[in-house]
């Protein structure tokens, strides 16, 4: 089992609880509610929750029941590292990845179960609909209105350390305990934002370590937990985490399992916007301060207020890219932007 709390979480405010009769409920809570909050017992009736409070084992055969024979991506940390899956010292990733079958990696599982110096053992954001028969139709999705991404993530007790998302995320605890740290999405720069394109897995992550903070090397840090909230998850339970706030995840048990949704509100056909921002850094960063301010102005004009103003004089049929984008218009941009990139 996971060390007591570190008295950094003792001191944080809780996420706050609701309350759902059912599904309806929920959309209308989540529509209406911009903050994160916790519902307790949301998927208790889950065969994958109610398998894992017999024991681990049972839950683990009842993956391998419905696991397709295709190989899985495992994440295996190093030994000794408080199952911390982050950077060395030199900036490489403290862990491996490994491909296998899914009866062999639960082997590891096993063969590790008792040993202190046991590596993480990880699988991480696992399509369920892709990788296992029968597992999405058990174990109902509470969020299935919002057409969500079906992910299952297990492990050994591991930290991953604070990121976020730009999709919003119903998270469910099915087996074992988690702690999730939640962060107002301005918290940024209190917390410390490592590299953006060296990652642990695809998002930029706080350099901050939760259960031994260096505020001589983080002093802004202090000023994060005053806006932090935690939550711990019993196997039922669920957090919502609102799109962008951070979250620093832990798996307290030395088998978890979480399944979790995410959706976006935006049509599919709109981009991401860290690539946006990635662009933005490439082309507008290292410029002049005075051809920097134009250019901001110009985002500010075109993104980020786009008045009437902008499209006013221009005949409705020929605003093009200018209009409420469509799936049409975005595809072009899109096909611009290729071009330009490649020349």
């Amino acid at each position: 089992m996971a060390e007591a709390a570190p008295s950094i979480f003792a001191q944080m405010k809780h996420v706050e609880s609701r309350e759902v009769a059912d599904a309806a409920a929920l959309s209308a809570l989540l529509d209406d509610d911009p903050q994160p909050f916790v519902v307790r017992g949301l998927v208790k009736d889950w065969p994958l929750v109610t398998r894992g409070l017999n024991s681990a084992h049972e839950a683990r055969e009842y993956l391998l029941e419905r696991a397709r024979p295709v190989p899985f991506t495992v994440t295996i940390g190093q030994p000794g590292r408080d199952g911390r899956l982050f950077y060395d010292d030199d900036f490489e990733m403290n862990f491996r990845t490994a491909r296998g079958k899914l009866p062999d990696i639960f082997r590891g599982f096993d063969d590790n179960e008792d040993r202190s110096d046991a590596p993480a053992i990880y699988l991480t954001s696992v399509d369920m609909k892709l990788f296992f028969d029968g597992l999405v139709e058990d174990n109902l999705s509470p969020v299935d209105d919002r057409d969500p991404l079906h992910s299952i993530w297990i492990g050994t007790a591991t930290r991953i350390a604070a990121h976020n998302d730009f999709p919003r995320n119903l998270a469910c605890c099915a087996v074992g305990r988690r702690r999730f740290t939640i962060f107002p999405p301005e918290q940024f720069e209190n917390l410390y934002v490592g590299p953006l394109e060296n990652t642990p897995a695809g998002r930029a992550v706080s350099m901050v370590d939760f259960h031994g903070p260096d505020f001589d090397a983080h002093p802004r840090f202090a000023e994060a937990l005053r806006h932090a909230q935690v939550v711990e998850l019993e196997p039922g339970d669920a957090v919502y985490i609102p799109s962008m706030w951070w979250h620093h995840v832990e798996g307290l048990d030395p088998f978890n399992v979480l399944v979790n949704y995410w959706w976006r509100d935006t049509p599919a056909f709109l981009g991401q916007p860290q690539e946006a921002l990635n662009h933005a850094i490439l082309a507008i960063r290292d410029l002049p301060h005075e051809e920097r301010n134009f250019w901001r102005k110009l985002f500010d004009h075109y993104v980020f207020e786009n008045p009437a103003e902008v499209t006013d004089h221009i005949p409705e049929q020929a605003r093009g890219i200018l209009s409420p984008l469509t799936s049409r218009t975005a595809g072009q941009i899109r096909a611009f932007l290729l071009r330009t990139l490649n020349r």
